[in-house]
């Protein structure tokens, strides 16, 4: 058995193999222990879980909570101006991701009805349309551009804020706010103050949309009286963040992952009908929001190991989504590969609700853009792309592209 795995400097994030392979050191722990004890910063020892047998098994396992307030967060990153560890983060009312039932299953209940299979389908027309018209006004723009600015980052916004109800043209407020939130090393109060930007702003939305409800789906929850302003406040906080900023990555970065794959950016090209398993591949090989906090509520046996009760658990969807005892030649972007079963979305109860809506959205997004910009390729060294290791959510914080012709 080997040692408690030491980290004095802190978890290694950086993936240092290349832009879009796992850190080197979290690929060396989960070959030796999948699920391993880990000494944070500040001495405090807890688990790091990184293979994905043991990762899906924690998922699932409503013993591991997601509630923040159950214990001290320890950050396992040094984080300038802040403390290692800090105090016990009290709940936040309709935040349901940093839920346990059966709270977090009266909030997300409510949802549920708003993004099934069958009603994403029907919105799947519509979401082409909205790429499509962000595509025609990249083509009418002077190459070279910053994809990120004129499409990976418009077109998630534009859907999510239909949805919702927020209005498109207040987007510099959340789209600012929520990207500071997301810097991993930053101040507090820096933190927080972005945090009360966005909500000062959503709990001024639906309180209006309780006033005077539309066709949305903030207006549908606003006309339910068991919830409060608070809680209707956070719900949309939740949505807004995830709805924009990870697909929108997602895009930049698949973007970029693939014109550094020109074989299988021409495969793709050449046989359209290859995206849907090469949009799972693409969440698989990127993984881009990867790190997840549990808090084990009793002593819980994984992966062979004893994980005290009280424990944080440190989790790693990278990690997991790239080992080779569940993906063959798992650091090789396959665009043949049947990534289905990969944990880019969770898995369990907490399973990203918006997920069919992410992956209408990608296939809607890489359909047209390989089809409207045949001759695509990146503007920049591959090497002087801005890569976004400063924040929770992986990717690309511009993305210089150039063509020479257009396509309808």
């Amino acid at each position: 058995m080997s040692e408690t795995v030491a980290i004095p400097h802190g978890l290694p994030m950086e993936r240092d193999a290349g832009p879009f392979d796992p850190p080197g050191q979290i690929t060396r722990l989960r070959e030796a222990r999948p699920v391993s004890p880990l000494v944070f910063p500040d001495g405090h020892e807890g688990w790091l879980v990184t293979g994905y047998d043991a990762v899906r098994q924690l998922l699932a396992d409503t013993r591991f909570s997601s509630r923040q307030d159950l214990g001290i967060v320890h950050v396992p990153y040094e984080t300038p101006g802040m403390p290692a560890a800090t105090e016990p983060s009290p709940q936040v009312p309709g935040l349901f991701v940093a839920m346990d039932p059966p709270d977090h299953t009266r909030l997300r209940r409510k949802l549920t009805g708003a993004f099934t299979v069958r009603r994403m389908k029907q919105l799947e027309a519509h979401i082409v349309d909205i790429a499509e018209r962000q595509l025609d006004e990249m083509a009418r723009l002077a190459p070279p551009v910053d994809l990120v600015k004129e499409f990976a980052l418009p077109v998630p916004s534009l859907v999510i804020c239909e949805l919702l109800g927020v209005p498109y043209e207040d987007r510099e407020t959340f789209q600012v706010n929520s990207a500071q939130f997301l810097v991993k090393d930053q101040p507090l109060d820096e933190k927080m103050a972005a945090y009360g930007a966005m909500t000062t702003y959503l709990a001024e939305l639906v309180t209006r949309k309780r006033a005077e409800p539309g066709e949305d789906i903030l207006s549908d929850l606003a006309r339910q009286d068991d919830l409060t302003i608070e809680e209707l406040t956070g719900i949309a906080f939740l949505l807004l963040l995830a709805g924009h900023e990870t697909t929108a990555n997602l895009l930049a970065l698949g973007t970029f992952a693939l014109l550094e794959h020109p074989e299988q950016l021409a495969e793709l090209r050449a046989a359209p009908d290859l995206l849907p398993d090469a949009v799972e591949e693409l969440m698989r090989y990127l993984s881009v929001a990867d790190i997840f906090y549990r808090y084990a509520t009793e002593d819980i046996e994984l992966g062979g190991e004893t994980i005290g009760k009280g424990s944080t658990v440190v989790v790693s969807l990278l990690a997991a989504n790239h080992d080779p005892r569940r993906f063959d030649h798992p650091d090789t972007l396959d665009i043949h590969r049947r990534a289905r079963g990969h944990l880019s979305f969770g898995h369990g109860i907490h399973q990203c609700l918006g997920q069919q809506l992410a992956r209408i959205e990608m296939r809607a997004g890489f359909d047209g853009l390989l089809r409207r910009f045949p001759t695509l390729r990146l503007a920049i060294p591959a090497g002087e792309v801005k890569l976004r290791t400063d924040m929770n959510i992986y990717g690309v914080h511009e993305l210089p592209v150039t063509w020479t012709e257009t396509a309808r």
